[in-house]
C-alpha cells in the first residue's frame, strides 16, 4: 500500500478530523473520542448539523445518479471521507455496471479503511493526496489507472471546499482540476454556509480540528462553478436539489448548498 509520503506515525488521533466528525454525525463507527466530542459540540452550536450532513449525503447520491445517467462512466471523488454505504461507486453502479471511481483523501486513516473496503469493489481505487495540491492528484499514476482524462469525468468536491481558507486559493484549485477535464464532464460540489443562521459557533469547533471550517455565501459558492453550465435548479440548499423524497424536517435551516454543472468546452 503506497503511503504517498505519509508515515504511520504522522497519523494524528489527538485532534478531531473533519472526515471522522462527519462519520460520527452520519452514525458511523470509524471515529475517535475527540471526533465524537467535536461532533457533539457541533450539534450544540448547530442543532440541524446531523440532519444537514445526512441531507448532504442524500444530495451526493442524487447528483451521482444524475451524472452517470448522462453517460459519464468515471468519477473522481476528492475529499471522499470515510466510506459510508451506499458509497459513490455503489450508487453509480445502480445506474451503470461499467463505472470507474477514484477516491482521494488526505487522511491516512481514511486511506486505510477505504483501501480495505474497496479491495473487492471492482474498478475503483483510493489515493492518499491533498486537495491543496491539485496537480499532484491529476498526475498521480493511481488516479490515471482508473481515470482517463480524455473522456468525461464526474468530479466530486462534496463538503470539502469549505475546509480551504481563502489563502488556499480554492478558486484556483478548482480551476486547475476542471481545466484537466474533457467536455461533457460534470462538477458536483457542496459547501457549508452561514446564510440561514449564525453558524460562527459551529465553525469555531473546527478551530481545534485538523482543518478549519470556512463558511461562504451562495454568491461565493456559485463562483466555484465558473466555466461550467449549472443545471437546474442551480446552487440550492441540498434538500431542495432535485429531491426524490419529501425533504426532512427543518430543511430550511440546513446550512449546505449544492449544485451540479456541466463542462461544455
Amino acid at each position: 500500500m503506497r503511503e504517498n509520503g505519509f508515515r504511520a506515525e504522522e497519523i494524528d488521533t489527538t485532534k478531531p478530523h473533519p472526515a471522522r466528525i462527519y462519520d460520527y454525525l452520519l452514525g458511523g463507527k470509524d471515529n475517535y473520542e475527540v471526533d465524537r466530542q467535536a461532533g457533539e459540540q457541533l450539534i450544540a452550536a448547530a442543532p440541524e448539523a446531523r440532519i444537514g450532513v445526512r441531507a448532504n449525503r442524500a444530495f451526493l447520491r442524487r447528483a451521482v445518479r444524475h451524472v452517470v445517467g448522462t453517460g459519464v462512466r468515471q468519477i473522481l471523488d476528492i475529499g471522499t471521507g470515510l466510506p459510508t454505504s451506499p458509497n459513490v461507486h455503489e450508487t453509480a453502479l445502480e445506474v451503470a455496471p461499467d463505472i470507474r471511481v477514484a477516491y482521494v483523501d488526505n487522511d491516512p486513516i481514511v486511506h486505510t479503511h477505504a483501501g480495505a473496503l474497496l479491495s473487492a469493489a471492482g474498478k475503483t481505487g483510493i489515493v492518499l493526496a491533498d486537495l491543496r495540491d491539485p496537480r499532484a492528484i491529476l498526475d498521480d499514476p493511481d488516479v490515471h489507472a482508473v481515470i482517463d482524462f480524455d473522456e468525461p469525468v464526474g468530479l466530486l468536491l462534496v463538503a470539502v471546499i469549505h475546509f480551504l481558507t481563502d489563502a488556499d486559493k480554492p478558486e484556483e484549485i478548482i480551476a486547475t482540476l476542471c481545466d484537466a477535464l474533457a467536455p461533457g464532464s460534470h462538477l458536483i460540489l457542496s459547501h457549508a454556509t452561514g446564510d440561514f443562521a449564525d453558524r460562527s459557533g459551529a465553525a469555531a469547533v473546527y478551530s481545534k480540528a485538523t482543518a478549519s471550517m470556512n463558511l461562504r455565501t451562495r454568491t461565493e459558492i456559485e463562483r466555484f462553478f465558473d466555466g461550467f453550465e449549472l443545471i437546474d435548479p442551480g446552487v440550492a440548499q441540498v434538500p431542495f436539489w432535485r429531491p426524490d423524497t419529501p425533504p426532512p424536517p427543518r430543511s430550511e435551516e440546513i446550512g449546505f448548498y449544492g449544485g451540479v454543472a456541466r463542462k461544455l468546452t
